[in-house]
């Protein structure tokens, strides 16, 4: 696989004497480098300049600062990734990759991310920037003190994607729901109840009123419907990752954790897991396990009105029409 490289400002925890990197803000970063190794450098002024159009028309010396209220510093960063099949050796590597996915460079599951969660420090995420979380209290009174307001927006490893990366033609209707990684096609639409994790997203428009969790990619023209949800590989140890097809319609309240072929619908309120009993309209075999129907195309999930039992039919005569093409 190829390497990446980017250049950006970091931010530094400096509590209690001790450094955490907190975040990277890359203004710049690209891939399909080679023959590159795999660093992290510091950059001053020499280095800075360097680099030509990644910083053409950026003072380093404008970027670069100590906040001494939010406890931190910042400072000029170059990082390279060698090969992005190699796990992450870093935080700013992570924070590279992430923005790969959010800029639409890598699809989810392009790179390897193993390891991401135990090299992310966890961050108070506030409209005064990043903070430290140790001793964040601490870190409040100082800013108030200073005159200065600090929302906390959210406290996790990590922050919304838009704060860093807003990819081209899509909608998101509330920010704190899409996290940085997601991987959102031209075409998206993410309503306000709608969410997508890091290393998940869609491949083409798709309106979003569900839960696209980590690991999950939804095909061109599908529909997740509100509230409905689909399993990710983060929880219980799950690895399968589940996929949805094109032109698929998951119902309100329903969800998955099969894949869906294209063409696809799962009745509102009713969840298909892979051990979920399926009964089939003809065939030998009249009931199979939910997990042998994963990535079958052309298939109507629905609990009969009459029996109550779950069923999987052809989906000729369907009513669902697609997308409606005036909100994408």
């Amino acid at each position: 696989m190829d390497g990446a490289r980017g250049v950006g400002i970091a931010t530094i925890s400096t509590v209690d004497g001790s450094e955490r990197l907190l975040d990277v803000k890359f203004l710049h970063y690209e891939r399909g480098v080679t023959g590159a190794q795999t660093a992290t450098v510091t950059l001053d002024d020499a280095g800075w300049a360097a680099l030509g159009d990644a910083t053409a028309g950026l003072a380093r010396e404008a970027l670069i600062r100590v906040d001494a209220e939010r406890r931190v510093r910042t400072e000029a960063v170059a990082v390279t990734v060698a090969d992005l099949a190699d796990p992450p050796a870093g935080a700013a590597e992570v924070y590279l990759r992430l923005h790969l996915l959010s800029g639409r460079l890598v699809k989810p599951h392009e790179q390897n991310l193993d390891g991401v969660f135990g090299l992310l420090n966890s961050v108070v995420w506030t409209t005064a920037g990043p903070c430290d979380a140790v001793a964040f209290d601490a870190t409040r009174f100082l800013l108030a003190a200073a005159g200065r307001s600090a929302h906390v927006l959210g406290v996790d490893k990590f922050p919304r994607m838009v704060d860093y990366v807003v990819p081209s033609g899509v909608r998101i209707a509330d920010a704190d729901r899409v996290r940085l990684g997601a991987h959102l096609a031209e075409g998206t639409v993410v309503m306000h109840e709608g969410f997508c994790n890091f290393n998940a997203g869609t491949l083409g428009p798709s309106m979003v009123e569900g839960r696209i969790s980590a690991g999950v990619v939804v095909g061109a023209n599908s529909d997740i419907g509100g509230s409905a949800s689909i399993m990710g590989t983060l929880s219980g140890g799950g690895k399968e990752v589940i996929s949805v097809g094109e032109r698929c319609l998951l119902g309100a309240n329903s969800g998955i954790g099969i894949s869906l072929g294209d063409d696809c619908i799962v009745e509102a309120g009713l969840y298909v897991t892979g051990g979920t009993l399926v009964h089939l309209a003809e065939g030998e075999r009249s009931v199979v396990k939910g997990r042998e129907l994963s990535g079958v195309s052309g298939l109507l999930f629905r609990r009969s009105g009459t029996t109550g039992l779950i069923e999987a039919l052809p989906r000729a005569g369907a009513s669902w029409e697609g997308l409606n093409q005036a909100l994408h």
